[in-house]
């Protein structure tokens, strides 16, 4: 019999001091790809290496999520599996960081959250951080703001973000079960959500992601610079502008988000409370759908 130990294979063991552990998996709601694009960033500044990898037997749908084929020159010479990993980077200052990224599981949520939590637990976690974007009743003429889930026991850390008003209830991601497990185990634990314009949620928006990857430094007290990001996020918020300028329609509907928008309260990390769960509810439920606001 298999036991659940083996369902996670350690391929190295480092000494840490600390770290913080990102969470970034895809498979769940991540409009204008903000959270991939953070990761694959935070990645490859933190020059992150294999620190674990999960059973993609046990845990994912292969038929779902297929392997990549390598075909050269009529020869199929390799397979390229996917997998769900723990990766061990440093920010700019040395300190360490582990990076939960791959696909969301199909299968087997709890024991899931389980082995998460207990490397965490070995390698002395400080706080989690989960990365996330929905689409939103806002305009790309504003800086991205972010809004929060926590569970209970981890409530403080809302002061520094912003939250969901009201009562919403919405499909799960495996980052809400994690969240959980977390709380279970005293380990403090956020998920930050970049709020992406309704209108180009479905399009790559790396203004997310440079909220995101902030909102990340701020949050764990870690030294990660978006700088890479920041001129595509220029650029994209160009096209954005011509686009919107070419329909007054468009400009009107900006122009409503905008003087909404800038009725919200601040907070520390520049974030603000979204406006209602109604709303909130309604987008998710048509991003999800595949369907344009």
């Amino acid at each position: 019999m298999t036991t659940s130990e083996e369902r996670v294979v350690l391929v190295d063991e480092p000494t840490l001091a600390d770290p913080v552990l990102v969470i970034a998996l895809e498979g769940w709601i991540d409009a204008g790809f903000g959270a991939a694009t953070a990761i694959a960033t935070l990645l490859d500044i933190s020059d992150a290496n294999l620190v674990a990898s999960f059973d993609g037997e046990y845990f994912l749908d292969q038929r779902a999520r297929r392997p990549m084929a390598r075909i050269v020159d009529g020869v199929t010479t390799e397979l390229r599996w996917p997998e769900i990993q723990m990766r061990h980077g440093t920010d700019a200052g040395g300190l360490d960081l582990l990076f939960l990224v791959g696909p969301e599981p199909d299968f087997h949520w709890l024991e899931f959250c389980e082995l998460v939590v207990g490397l965490a637990e070995q390698f002395n976690v400080r706080i989690v951080v989960g990365l996330g974007a929905f689409p939103a009743p806002a305009p790309h003429t504003r800086p991205v703001r972010l809004a929060a889930t926590v569970p209970q026991a981890s409530q403080q850390l809302l002061e520094k973000v912003g939250l969901v008003a009201g009562e919403l209830e919405v499909p799960a991601g495996i980052v809400s079960a994690l969240e959980l497990a977390f709380a279970d185990a005293d380990i403090d634990a956020i998920t930050l959500w970049a709020r992406v314009p309704h209108y180009v949620a479905t399009l790559p928006y790396p203004q997310a992601s440079v909220a995101l990857i902030d909102g990340l430094s701020a949050m764990a007290g870690v030294a990660l610079d978006a700088a890479a990001l920041r001129k595509a996020a220029d650029d994209a918020r160009s096209r954005v502008n011509e686009l919107v300028a070419s329909n007054p329609e468009h400009a009107k509907m900006v122009a409503d988000l905008e003087a909404t928008i800038d009725e919200a309260e601040g907070n520390t990390l520049n974030t603000s409370v979204i406006p209602t769960g109604e709303d909130l509810a309604r987008d998710i439920e048509r991003f999800l759908r595949g369907e344009e606001s």
